[in-house]
């Protein structure tokens, strides 16, 4: 039974690891092309959007897993038109959310910039990636959350597939329009937007040739299925937040404390962080659908063993990935394209920070495990925690403290005092069920 359990975790969890890992090589090879062909101050630039574009995520995978944690649970129940009422509801929520979100992006491209942080220096290349990456963020949203119902519909390998695919076209077009056609930090945002059309377009096979469960009926509005997705998206919504405010937090301190080459290495250090959260968080979505029909079933052997294999995936992979980041520091440095100066400071302060990660991999797994069992409101708590009241604290006032240096320890302070609390209520969580 075991043998086959664990061929089942493979078979979910190592195509949402691979799509996961190729997802943020779309960020991370952009920070490649702009770091090597545009410049320094660019690669700063674009890590200064990316609350703005974190936080945008952050609403998409609220509505992606609320829908995709419920569905779930029906289909584990066998309710297949269920299945398909929440998909159609996630999607159309989805759609709307996307076209405002593309508004902001593009209509109040200046103040946003400039409430991000984004000074002389950076504003131009911040204003131009921020309006054409959110002119594609309605194909962007779609492909995420079509990604999220496929794996649910039996469809892992497609996904997979998907994500090769457009991030091949990504890296591709980056070159395309960095180097022979220089559109510098433009050039990087249009091509991160056509190569998630592209893997948009390939998962629409799936429901165009009808080959699952999943199909697309008329946009009934439920408002108590919609109040439903979204009270069970609320807790990874809040989780996905935890990387934004860090980010723009980080900056702030940054900026006052340090300067430039302060924000410069943390643009760095943010794209080697983006490849943790991608391995991270692509365990716990391969396993999502495990959890989830597992508990909808009722079958609690299954689920306590697709959660512990989680955290050991999780851990393997933290202490794995730590590992590579401190062994290879200078080469990832080289590879952004960062300057001498930028290159030494970052080389000095990458192990303040990277220590963090295997602390980040329990929180990832756990706060998955309770949104996926139906703790909505452990799940919430936890996620308010580590991404809004725990994290603000650490990382401005520690530094107003102790000075701007501990800046670089604040990530995994703030996550180690998180785990406290997530292991705390975990066990609350339990208790309370088994009563």
């Amino acid at each position: 039974m075991s043998s086959v359990r664990l061929k089942t975790v493979v078979r979910y969890v190592l195509p949402s690891l691979l799509s996961n890992v190729c997802f943020f090589l779309f960020t991370i090879v952009d920070g490649i092309f702009v770091g090597q062909g545009v410049g320094t101050d660019a690669l700063g630039a674009v890590n200064i959007v990316m609350p703005f574009i974190m936080i945008a995520n952050a609403v998409i995978m609220l509505i992606n897993i609320g829908g995709v944690s419920i569905a779930a649970i029906r289909l584990g129940q066998g309710d297949i038109q269920g299945f398909n009422r929440v998909v159609q509801q996630g999607t159309w929520i989805l759609i709307l959310v996307s076209v405002l979100l593309c508004a902001v992006g593009t209509i109040f491209t200046d103040p946003v910039c400039t409430m991000l942080g984004a000074t002389e220096t950076y504003h131009q290349y911040t204003t131009d990636y921020m309006f054409w990456y959110s002119l594609f963020l309605i194909p962007s949203s779609l492909s995420m959350a079509m990604q999220a119902y496929c794996r649910n519909d039996n469809a892992p390998a497609l996904v997979g597939i998907s994500v090769i695919v457009s991030t091949a076209a990504n890296i591709f077009l980056d070159w395309l329009l960095i180097f022979p056609i220089p559109m510098g930090t433009k050039g990087a945002a249009i091509a991160s937007g056509i190569s998630q059309s592209i893997g948009m377009v390939i998962l629409l096979t799936h429901f165009v040739g009808k080959k699952g469960d999943l199909r697309f009926g008329k946009p009934l509005f439920d408002p108590k299925l919609v109040g439903t997705i979204l009270v069970h998206g609320l807790p990874e919504g809040i989780g996905q937040l935890a990387a934004p405010i860090q980010t723009l937090c980080m900056n702030l301190v940054l900026v006052s404390k340090i300067g430039d080459i302060g924000v410069n290495a943390f643009a760095v250090i943010s794209y080697v962080a983006s490849f943790a959260v991608a391995v991270f968080f692509g365990t716990s979505e391969g396993l999502q659908p495990l959890l989830g029909q597992s508990y909808g079933a009722g079958k609690e052997e299954n689920l306590k063993f697709y959660f512990k294999t989680g955290i050991r995936i999780n851990f393997v992979g933290s202490v794995v990935v730590t590992g590579f980041v401190l062994a290879f520091a200078r080469p990832i440095c080289v590879l952004f394209g960062a300057d001498a100066e930028t290159l030494n400071y970052a080389l000095k302060v990458m192990p303040y920070y990277a220590w963090g990660f295997v602390v980040m991999s329990f929180n990832v797994m756990i706060s998955s495990y309770l949104y996926s069992t139906n703790k909505t409101t452990y799940a919430i708590i936890l996620n308010v925690l580590r991404s809004i009241v725990v994290c603000i604290a650490v990382v401005l006032l520690l530094p107003a403290i102790f000075g701007g240096d501990i800046v670089w320890f604040t990530f995994g302070i703030y996550e180690a005092i998180v785990l406290v609390a997530a292991v705390i209520l975990l066990k609350t969580s339990e208790k309370r069920e088994k009563a």
